[in-house]
């Protein structure tokens, strides 16, 4: 099966392109080819030659050649793509889809609209901090600060979502897996 860049390939030579033009406009044999074309025949019969092997063209038993029309469309199906790695291996798999789109190279470029996938990319930040230590205000800031500049923000989520508490000027992790 020929794809679009086989097939951009094989379009590329001027005489393969000429050959295949006549084809479709019913030039069916090799005199008709090149009374069309204006090519010689040796030209035309290594068109052909290569046009039958990339499978856009066959010869019948009569000697007369016929395009195959659906390897066009075929060849302009999108090919299937990979999705890029995951910047997030070390989050459980149905969570990296979520950090991967609110977070690109450690920088929150999103925030998603709906709670619970807001809650995957707060838990993410909570990792962060470690159970049991206690942390000023500013080392809260310091630690949030890479991931977005609007740091009360990010304190007032995090403590409203249960994965921080405070008391008395020091924050402490409340929530969130423990790794």
């Amino acid at each position: 099966m020929l794809n679009s860049q086989q097939l951009t390939g094989l379009l590329a030579e001027p005489a393969r392109r000429r050959v295949i033009a006549s084809l479709i406009l019913r030039s069916d044999d090799i005199e008709g080819i090149a009374r069309s074309t204006g090519l010689d025949t040796r030209d035309i019969i290594e068109a052909l030659d290569r046009i039958e092997r990339s499978g856009l063209a066959i010869q019948g038993s009569d000697g007369t050649w016929v395009v195959l029309e659906e390897s066009f469309a075929l060849a302009a199906r999108p090919e299937p793509t990979t999705p890029p790695p995951s910047q997030h291996v070390d989050q459980p798999l149905e969570h990296q889809g979520v950090l991967d789109h609110a977070i690109v190279d450690g920088k929150i470029v999103h925030w998603p609209t709906k709670r619970a996938k807001r809650r995957i990319v707060l838990e993410y930040l909570a990792q962060a901090f470690e159970p049991g230590r206690r942390y000023s205000e500013r080392e809260v800031n310091a630690m949030l600060r890479p991931f977005d500049d609007d740091v009360a923000m990010l304190r007032r989520w995090l403590f409203d979502e249960s994965f921080l508490d405070r008391a008395d000027g020091l924050y402490w992790r409340t929530g969130g897996r423990v790794e």
